[in-house]
């Protein structure tokens, strides 16, 4: 039992294989063959994935040539489903397509530079990791990707695509992460692993490599598989559907979200990236330790300027938060200026650097437009002038 001085904060992420981030990649990889093919265009692609079947729907005005077919087999195939005894394979599934073309009503107001769709937009970013994420979610992205990783390797042969895992971080007082109290892990597996040894197993190679060295000790909690077997998962398990895990796909329920899917969306739609602009604006701490916030609104279908733009230090800021907004503002916040060289969102790079990411390297390397954070820099400086901030250069 936690004492009154301390709390705990969870985060959840799933595996590629899990049927809602199926759905989501198949949706980035439509996205990502018609930029690749015509940067100019317009995706807004939705995928339903159940026993035996793909459905791909949605708007998308472009040039380029679909083969719906071989982008979403090619993505099932990447994932590893290619057995036929996992109960769904990427050679025996049913795909079928309903796409038309957006809206001419929409289109209007996009062709003059404003944003096709309304929705709030919410950036966030924290000290408290390397990745300027918050700990328990990047936590629980470490064991997905850890147990994608010794699936792929043969290291646990027997681990199959779909799974879990969940983190709970107890904070002190001056919320700082003191310790992960709770680990849960769930995995698809063969029928002929026994419990015993898969709990083993997976505790010994995906969660204790995948935790931070002193944040696990004899007092935490680890449940692997707690509720038992779990042979028949994804497609098969569960549908799946695009846009149904954007709480994984930010900031694990840390900060606020605007509610709106960001995958199979290309930039037109004014939420191109799976975690928009969380790290381009100057950061303070988390109130006293390392948890800066900021947010930008949009509001309004075909609107290039955002209705609202509010920033929130939670108190901390090394600056004032109105400051922090004005300095906002003199960006480019509209979905035109999002196309700007220093986002460069017209590539087909979102299957490869949203979570789950295809390509870790690119992640690594904050190749993604949603990872850059060389803006907070030139806002540091534009602060100094205003006489807000020492005229001192400090990396992000």
């Amino acid at each position: 039992m936690t004492s009154p001085e301390v709390y705990l904060f969870t985060s959840e992420s799933v595996t590629e294989g899990h049927p809602d981030k199926m759905a989501d990649q198949i949706s980035d990889g439509v996205l990502d063959e018609v930029l690749s093919q015509d940067p100019s265009g317009r995706v807004a692609c939705e995928t339903m994935i159940t026993t035996g079947m793909v459905v791909i729907a949605g708007e998308i005005s472009c040039k380029a040539t679909l083969d719906f077919n071989r982008i979403a087999r090619s993505v099932i195939e990447h994932i590893g489903y290619t057995d036929p005894a996992y109960g769904f394979d990427f050679e025996n599934c049913a795909v079928l397509s309903a796409v038309d073309p957006q809206s001419p009503d929409i289109a209007m107001g996009v062709d003059t530079g404003g944003a096709g769709d309304q929705g709030l937009m919410f950036g966030y970013a924290s000290r408290e990791t390397a990745e300027l994420m918050p700990l328990p979610i990047q936590l629980a992205h470490g064991l997905t990707r850890r147990l994608a990783e010794v699936r792929r390797s043969g290291e646990l042969p027997f681990l199959r695509p779909d799974g879990k895992a969940q983190v709970t971080v107890e904070y002190d007082r001056e919320h700082r992460p003191v310790g992960v109290h709770t680990v849960v892990v769930s995995t698809q597996h063969d029928p002929d692993i026994s419990t015993a040894d898969l709990k083993t197993l997976v505790r010994q190679k995906v969660i204790a490599p995948a935790m931070p060295e002193g944040m696990l000790d004899d007092e935490t909690i680890v449940h692997v598989n707690p509720t038992g077997r779990f042979v028949t998962g994804g497609p098969k398990g569960d549908c799946g559907l695009t846009g149904r895990k954007i709480i994984v796909d930010t900031y694990g329920g840390v900060g606020s979200h605007g509610g709106g899917a960001s995958r199979g969306k290309g930039p037109h739609q004014g939420r191109p990236f799976g975690q928009p602009w969380r790290a381009t604006w100057p950061r303070t701490s988390r109130r006293r330790s390392g948890r800066p916030g900021a947010g930008a609104a949009r509001h309004a279908i075909g609107v290039a300027d955002p209705v609202s733009v509010h920033v929130n230090s939670y108190g901390t800021g090394a600056v004032s938060d109105r400051v922090l907004e004005a300095l906002v503002w003199s960006t480019s916040l509209d979905p035109a200026g999002d196309c700007h060289p220093h986002l460069d969102p017209l590539r087909p790079i979102y299957r490869a650097t949203r979570w789950p990411p295809t390509d870790t390297s690119a992640v690594r390397s904050r190749s993604s437009p949603g990872e850059r954070s060389d803006r907070a820099e030139s806002l540091r400086a534009a602060a100094a002038l205003a006489g807000e901030l020492p005229a001192v250069s400090t990396a992000v």
